[in-house]
């Protein structure tokens, strides 16, 4: 069961530090990427607060759409990392 404080706090902080998600609507499913509300450097800063917000660790392999796309794929992302779930592709 995912958190739903961890997708609040995960929309909060997009919706503070980028401008586009302040000024769009976006459901949590939508692609942050291609709706423009974040890029490429915007994700190094989502990795830096995943990190140190909720205490885990993301590798360079795990850099992937399937995890950073959406605020919905970052929350399930979070939850994976805390509960030692790794995916297997």
């Amino acid at each position: 069961m995912v958190d739903v404080a961890v997708t609040e706090r995960i929309r909060s902080f997009i919706q503070s530090q980028f401008p586009l998600a302040r000024q769009r609507t976006f459901a949590d499913n939508d692609s942050l990427l291609q709706a423009g509300i974040i890029d490429s450097l915007g994700i190094l800063e989502v990795v830096t607060y995943i990190e140190k917000e909720f205490g885990v660790s993301v590798a360079d392999e795990e850099l992937l759409p399937e995890n950073f796309g959406s605020v919905q794929n970052l929350t399930a992302f979070v939850y994976q990392k805390r509960n030692g779930i790794n995916k297997v592709k």
